[in-house]
């Protein structure tokens, strides 16, 4: 009965779609008739809350286990801890674009319950825009993919989630990078009704702007806290793999990187204005192709849900009509949008867009690394792109484009003079200089990324507090506080990034109970290896005794598992964090002669990357109160900061 329920108000919620698209349209055709947009905002409401009431039913499906609903017997079963049956509700294709649809309705209530800041008219057809966006979802999901569909007969249980999936990190990782695909969905709509209506100007942006800041931090935690979810879950040993399915979501993060700083141009200094109406297009398109590469049975991946090939010719039709759409609307309007106002060559809104620039490169490098195998594969090559192509084109890029970061606060507005912006850069250049010097003379061996990298790092620490520098920190905005946090934090995951890079030690062993080995400054010791069993696994655990110099001596206790629903084996990495690194062991396979294979590696600073990811989220969080407060009247005078 709820499954017959949750598809019902599916369908219901799909109707609503189809109401707030047509009632918007109309009033935009017919300006006479108020009651035509008046009833936009109630409907997207409606249509929110219904849906929220679908997804609430399928988690209640996947809670008690009710093997009559196929999705369950796919991907749950009932002696699964109680987490991984809530998760397991997303950790699917059906499953995760009903969440996907949810949250896009939710979003859409939020601007009609909220937004009171851009015109009537601007408002109706940003709605209308997200009506037409949930409108090719849902038809997905009742045409092509069904989450509430019936299985008869019942199974006694169900095949269980996919082991690797089973982790905590499932609970958070794939919502909150939904969260920022969605964000995005919304900056998107409010973009095409700001061409719609010719209303593109500071109102608009700053409309949009809490929006893109939130879906930004959103894709920063998801990719930082999937990064790590890989890293001790996989047991390959690196933060980042250059995955496809990785790229699909750091993609859509550059795009909303480069439209948050456009956007925040706009709402502050009126300039930028095509800029970033087209960098809200870009990423919004940037999200769909994500989309359709994770769900669209493409790529083989622990993250890649979808196998049937027509579902990816589903999404990759509403890629086209979206993305199509919008760009000839574009093309159409542009003409239309202002050109707000000038700036010059040196100036904080000439450094912002060289920022930007340097961001889109990196896209089309990730970009263009990602789908070209792809495509040489439909054409029958196989051709395979990894970190000797990724590291050199998009590292190189980057590291420019964070020198352009820690110039760009210590410019003034509109105009500014290379003397003074040399004069305050004097201080990081200097740093930057003097650690470029050590590390030479101490590491001499390192490779030239690294070595950039560290020295950079040390530019971007010392530049990412420079705009405090001669303030009354009372006083200062708390989105400049944002500012300097998020700032800091692309320092400290750099620093970490090139720490491990360069420093980092790798061993593999083949050690028998009682023999040891060295990893970096660390003897590790096999003590024995055992059997154990968890809640719906079987393992062997290896008992390691780690220990540096004369210092004390820890555990370390990897294990070989073994899930029998569905029969998988795993690898569970152990990882034992000091404060200047991460010692990580794996226990692989026994030998004829009793020896267990082993993997070590002793990883310097490399905790520095997510501690980064996490400063860069809070720094978000910080300026998206600072500008709400702000909007509120609640806050400091204007500062002059974006």
């Amino acid at each position: 009965m709820i499954a017959e329920l949750g598809l019902g108000v599916l369908w219901l919620a799909a109707g609503l779609a189809v109401l707030q698209a047509v009632l918007g349209g109309l009033a935009l055709r017919f300006p006479d008739r108020p009651d035509l947009g008046q009833a936009v905002r109630p409907v997207a409401i409606a249509q929110g809350v219904l849906v929220s009431f679908a997804m609430l039913a399928l988690i209640y499906l996947f809670l008690v286990s009710d093997m009559s609903v196929k999705l369950v017997v796919a991907n749950s079963h009932s002696e699964k801890p109680w987490l991984y049956k809530f998760a397991g509700t997303w950790g699917n294709h059906e499953g995760s674009m009903l969440l996907w649809v949810a949250i896009l309705a939710v979003a859409g209530s939020g601007i009609a319950l909220l937004e009171r800041r851009v015109r009537p008219d601007t408002l109706i057809a940003t709605l209308m825009a997200q009506g037409f966006i949930a409108l090719g979802f849902y038809a997905f999901l009742l045409f092509s993919s069904n989450p509430f569909e019936r299985v008869s007969p019942a199974p006694q249980d169900g095949n269980g989630l996919n082991p690797l999936l089973q982790d905590p990190g499932l609970a958070f990782h794939p919502p909150t990078l939904y969260l920022g695909y969605v964000g995005m969905s919304v900056a998107f709509s409010f973009a095409v009704g700001a061409l719609l209506t010719r209303d593109v100007g500071p109102a608009f942006a700053r409309a949009m702007r809490p929006w893109v800041l939130g879906a930004w931090v959103f894709l920063t935690l998801g990719i930082t806290a999937g990064s790590y979810w890989a890293y001790y879950e996989l047991g390959w040993g690196g933060w980042w793999f250059w995955d496809p399915v990785e790229n699909a979501s750091l993609m859509p993060w550059l795009a909303a990187t480069a439209l948050l700083h456009s956007v925040t141009v706009l709402a502050t200094r009126d300039s930028l204005r095509a800029w970033t109406v087209m960098l809200a297009v870009v990423a919004f398109s940037m999200s769909m192709v994500g989309t359709f590469l994770v769900r669209s049975g493409i790529l083989t991946s622990v993250h890649a849900f979808a196998v049937d090939p027509e579902r990816g010719s589903f999404i990759l039709a509403l890629l086209f009509i979206y993305v199509g759409a919008a760009l000839t609307l574009f093309a159409l309007r542009i003409g239309t949008v202002r050109e707000g106002t000038q700036f010059e060559p040196v100036s904080r809104e000439a450094a912002l867009v060289l920022n930007n620039l340097f961001l889109t490169v990196i896209l089309g490098v990730v970009l263009i690394g990602t789908l070209y195998p792809l495509i040489a594969q439909s054409m029958g090559q196989q051709i395979s792109i990894g970190p000797p192509y990724f590291n050199p084109a998009a590292g190189s890029v980057a590291l420019l484009l964070i020198i352009a970061m820690v110039a760009g606060p210590l410019m003034r507005w509109r105009r500014d003079g290379l003397a003074a912006v040399a004069k305050r850069m004097a201080l990081p250049l200097a740093l930057g200089l003097v650690v470029i010097v050590l590390i030479r003379l101490m590491a001499p061996q390192i490779g030239l990324l690294p070595w950039l990298g560290l020295s950079v790092a040390a530019l971007a620490a010392a530049g990412s507090v420079a705009p405090l520098w001669k303030r009354n920190l009372r006083r200062t905005p708390l989105f400049t506080w944002g500012m300097v946090v998020a700032h800091l934090g692309v320092a400290i995951a750099l620093a970490g990034m090139a720490t491990d890079s360069a420093f980092m030690k790798e061993k593999l062993v083949a050690l028998g109970e009682g023999e040891a080995t060295q990893v970096g400054p660390f003897s590790v010791r096999l003590v024995d290896v055992t059997p154990v069993i968890g809640p719906n696994w079987t393992a062997l655990q290896g008992r390691m005794s780690a220990q540096r110099g004369s210092g004390a001596a820890f555990e370390l206790l990897p294990q070989a598992r073994n899930y029998s629903s569905p029969p998988t084996d795993t690898s569970e990495a152990a990882i034992s964090t000091l404060w200047n690194g991460q010692l990580y062991a794996v226990l692989g396979k026994a030998n004829g002669d009793g020896r267990w294979q082993v993997r070590l590696w002793w990883k310097p600073w490399v905790t520095l990357i997510w501690l980064g990811g996490a400063l860069i989220a809070f720094g978000g969080v910080l300026s998206l109160i600072g500008r709400l407060w702000r909007e509120r009247g609640l806050a400091t005078p204007e500062s002059g900061n974006a």
